[in-house]
C-alpha cells in the first residue's frame, strides 16, 4: 500500500484515499478500473518478489509473488497464464492487485472493502455461539455458521485455524461490530462459474475436477471454483460400490463425463450429473477373453434375493447362483441361510449370455458332486454308520455323509428282530445300518437293519426234516420192515 501521510488537519490520507491516487495514475490509461474490480489478465513476467499482469490498461498490474505460492512455497503461475485478481490500489509502479485484502488496515480500508465488496483475508480463530470468531486486518469479526460455507457445515471445528476469504457485510461502531460472510463470496464465484460453464460446456463433454465431498449417495466434484457436479454412486465404477470411499477420496483429481445439466429454481444454480463409469472400459467387452463356460472362479456375494445370490466374479460383472445350485450337501430354502453379502465363494460358470448380460453360476458344481463316487464307496451288505435326518411314515432318512442320504423303509423295519430300537430314534442320533441297494443315477440308496428276514427266504430258517418213503399200501408195518431192511444194508 502507499505510504501514509497527513494533510493540514492531520487526517490519514494514505488509508482513506488510495482509490483517488489510483484514479490519478490511471488518467488516460484506457478503460477505468476501480478498487474492488475483478481483473482477468495474462501474466507477463514472474519476478523474484512480484508478478506482473497485463490489465488491459496502460498500467500493468502488480501482485506480490508470495500471494501466488502454494503450501510448499512453489509459484503456482507462469508467464502466459490467465489469472483473476482484485484491484486493491495503485502507486507509481502500476495497479496493485491481490487475491484479497490482508494485513493491517484502518477503518477507511475496511469501509472501502465493504463498499466495493472486495474480498478480505480472515483467519478463523475459534467457534462461538452461532458461528465463528474471525480476525480481519487485526480486527475481530463475527461470521455466522450459515455464512462460513455454501453447503451444510457438518463439523464447525474443521474451519478453525484456516485463513479464508470473506466479504464484509456489516461494519458498525467504528469497527467494533464487524460481520463477514464467506458464503456470499462463494455464491458470487458460483454465479460467475455457472455463467462460464453454461456458455462453454454441453452434455457429453469430459471434464476434470477435484473430489470435494463424499456422501452415501455419491461424490461431489468441483469443476471450477464455486461449481460442483455429482457423480452418483452408481456412476463411480462398473464395479459394484457400497460406499463412494471405496472408489474415490477427497482431494483426488478425477475425469468424468457430463451426463446431465439441469437448471434448478435459482437462475444461477445448476444440477450437474457426472459419470466416471462411462469413461472406463466396459468389462463385458473383454469378458470372452477372460471367462469361459466351465471355468471355476472365486467371487464376492453382492446381493441376495429369494431365488438366489448374485456373485461378482470381476469388477462390474455379476452372475446368479440359483438357490438350486448352492449345495449338494445341504437343503437350501433361503439363500440367506447359506451365504451372506460380502462373503467370498467358489463358483463354476455354467452359462454366459453376452447379449442379455447374464451369467449362470453354480456353487455346488465348484464344490463337487458327492454322488459321483457313491458306487465305489458304498456296496450292498456293507455296514456303515449314519445320522438320522428325520422319521417319515414310509421310513427313516439317514445321512451317510454330507450330501448322501439313504432310506431305511418301514417294510424292512417290520421284518427286523428289534424294530422298536429303530422306531425310537430321533434326528441327530447315530445308528448302524447295512447298505441294501445303490442306485447312483437316481441318487437313491436303500438301507437295511442287517437282521431283517427277506420275503421268499423263510425256508432257510425252517428246521431240516428227514423223510423215508414207505412202500405204497403197506402202512405202519411196511414202514418198520423197510427201516429194518435199511439197517441190514
Amino acid at each position: 500500500m502507499s505510504e501514509e501521510f497527513k494533510d493540514r488537519n492531520g487526517v490519514e490520507e494514505g488509508e482513506a484515499s488510495f482509490a483517488e491516487l489510483f484514479e490519478q495514475y490511471s488518467e488516460g490509461g484506457g478503460d477505468t478500473l476501480n478498487v474492488g474490480d475483478k481483473v482477468s489478465g495474462t501474466v507477463i513476467q514472474v519476478g523474484e518478489s512480484a508478478i506482473f499482469v497485463d490489465t488491459g490498461t496502460k498500467l500493468d498490474g502488480i501482485v506480490e509473488r508470495e500471494e501466488m505460492l502454494d503450501d510448499e512455497g512453489n509459484c503456482t503461475v507462469k508467464e502466459g497464464d490467465v489469472v483473476e485478481l482484485y484491484v486493491v490500489g495503485s502507486d507509481s509502479g502500476g495497479i496493485k492487485l491481490s487475491r484479497a485484502l490482508s494485513g493491517i488496515g484502518g477503518m477507511a480500508m475496511l469501509e472501502e472493502a465493504k463498499a466495493g465488496r472486495l474480498p478480505v483475508e480472515g483467519k478463523v480463530d475459534s467457534t462461538c455461539k452461532g458461528g465463528f470468531i474471525v480476525t480481519v486486518m487485526q480486527h475481530r469479526a463475527f461470521c455466522p455458521v450459515s455464512q462460513i460455507d455454501n453447503r451444510f457445515v457438518e463439523n464447525a471445528e474443521d474451519y478453525v485455524g484456516k485463513t479464508l476469504e470473506f466479504l464484509i457485510t456489516k461494519l458498525e461502531q467504528r469497527g467494533r461490530n464487524i460481520v463477514v460472510s464467506r458464503r456470499d463470496l462463494l455464491e458470487r464465484e458460483s454465479a460467475e462459474s455457472t455463467a462460464a460453464f453454461v456458455s462453454e460446456t454441453k452434455v457429453g463433454d469430459v471434464i476434470e475436477g477435484t473430489v470435494t465431498r463424499l456422501a452415501p449417495f455419491g461424490a461431489f466434484v468441483e469443476i471450477m471454483p464455486g461449481l460442483d457436479g455429482l457423480v452418483h454412486i452408481s456412476q463411480l465404477s462398473h464395479a459394484r460400490v457400497g460406499h463412494p470411499e471405496e472408489a474415490v477420496s477427497v482431494g483426488q483429481r478425477v475425469s468424468a463425463k457430463i451426463v446431465g445439466i439441469e437448471q434448478t429454481g435459482k437462475a444461477d444454480k445448476l444440477k450437474i450429473s457426472l459419470s466416471m463409469k462411462e469413461l472406463a472400459q466396459d468389462p463385458w467387452d473383454t469378458l470372452s477373453a477372460t471367462f469361459a463356460e466351465g471355468d471355476k472362479v472365486t467371487g464376492k456375494v453382492v446381493r441376495l434375493a429369494d431365488f438366489g445370490a448374485f456373485v461378482e466374479i470381476a469388477p462390474g460383472v455379476d452372475g446368479l447362483v440359483h438357490v438350486s445350485e448352492m449345495s449338494y450337501t445341504k437343503r437350501v430354502n433361503k439363500p440367506a441361510d447359506f451365504v451372506s453379502e460380502g462373503q467370498q465363494v467358489a463358483v463354476k460358470i455354467k452359462s454366459i449370455d453376452p447379449e442379455t448380460r447374464r451369467i449362470g453360476l453354480s456353487m455346488k458344481d465348484a464344490e463337487g458332486d458327492p454322488w459321483m463316487e457313491v458306487v465305489e464307496k458304498y456296496r450292498p451288505g456293507q455296514r456303515v454308520q449314519g445320522v438320522v435326518e428325520k422319521q417319515e411314515q414310509f421310513g427313516i432318512f439317514i445321512q451317510l455323509e454330507p450330501g448322501i442320504t439313504g432310506l431305511l423303509p418301514k417294510s424292512v423295519l417290520a421284518r427286523s428282530e428289534n424294530p422298536a430300537a429303530f422306531e425310537k430314534l430321533h434326528s441327530g442320533d447315530t445308528v448302524e445300518v447295512v447298505i441294501g441297494e445303490v442306485k447312483a443315477a437316481e441318487r437313491k440308496i436303500s438301507l437295511t437293519t442287517g437282521d431283517a428276514r427277506e420275503d421268499g427266504d423263510w425256508k432257510q430258517f425252517a428246521p431240516a426234516k428227514q423223510t423215508v418213503a414207505a412202500p405204497s399200501g403197506m402202512g405202519m408195518l411196511g414202514t418198520k420192515l423197510q427201516e429194518a431192511l435199511n439197517k441190514k444194508k
